[in-house]
């Protein structure tokens, strides 16, 4: 309790550019811990909504069905598969167009939901990677300015001794400590979302390609029926 209260003293008594540094660091440290349970429950919730949604698309069921179940998704797989397919029936319903031309059409709507979802696996992750490539440098900075002042201070004494400079070394170092506690946890959890990230954008360009595949044997299948 006492090294608490010390420390605590220590960081009160620092100078104001060194406080300034550990308040930044107490605010990206906070801000790291948001955004690292946001960003947590964002992909417990997408990767169940992709199991979920993969096994009901692969069950057999019509996928006029599926997609009337999935009107309320507006995320992830469900969204691939809602604009596809809405985009595929749109353009399946003008007479006279080109198979190839509805599949272009249908494979475009996928590409556009892809590059959102992207976009929403990766949001705030550049947050983290700055947080954990940077604090330790703005620690260092603070420890270093704490560091100069102590020995300026000790310049201006007759007698120098551990007890006037400790202090203010101590002090100068609690950034460099606060640096680093922002910065490991802000790179540990940026190196696995970003695994997770991949993982879940991998499975939804494979869906998005078997998705196709299938509307192709289809459009194609009914083509030929008709010239039959």
């Amino acid at each position: 309790m006492e090294q608490e209260i010390s420390i605590l003293g220590l960081m009160l008594e620092a100078s104001i550019i060194v406080q300034l540094v550990m308040f930044l660091l107490f605010l990206a440290s906070v801000a790291s811990w948001y955004f690292i349970f946001q960003r947590g429950a964002f992909f417990k919730s997408a990767q169940k909504s992709q199991l979920s949604f993969e096994e009901r698309f692969w069950s057999g069921m019509d996928l006029n069905q599926l997609y009337k179940e999935a009107s309320t998704g507006h995320d992830g797989m469900e969204l691939i598969f809602k604009s596809g397919f809405k985009e595929f029936n749109r353009l399946k319903q003008q007479t006279g167009i080109d198979p190839d031309a509805v599949m272009e059409g249908t494979q475009r709507a996928m590409r556009v939901s892809l590059s959102r979802e992207s976009e929403r696996l990766d949001l705030h992750l550049s947050f983290l990677a700055t947080v954990g490539s940077t604090s330790p440098y703005v620690g260092l900075f603070g420890t270093v300015w704490g560091i100069m002042n102590s020995f300026l201070g000790l310049a201006q004494q007759q007698q120098a001794t551990l007890a006037t400079v400790a202090p203010g070394i101590s002090e100068a170092l609690i950034a460099t400590a606060m640096g680093l506690f922002a910065a490991i946890p802000a790179v540990v959890s940026y190196n696995r979302f970003s695994t997770r990230a991949d993982s879940l954008y991998s499975k939804y360009e494979t869906f998005a390609d078997e998705f196709s595949s299938i509307l192709h044997r289809n459009i194609h299948a009914k083509k030929s029926t008709a010239k039959s």
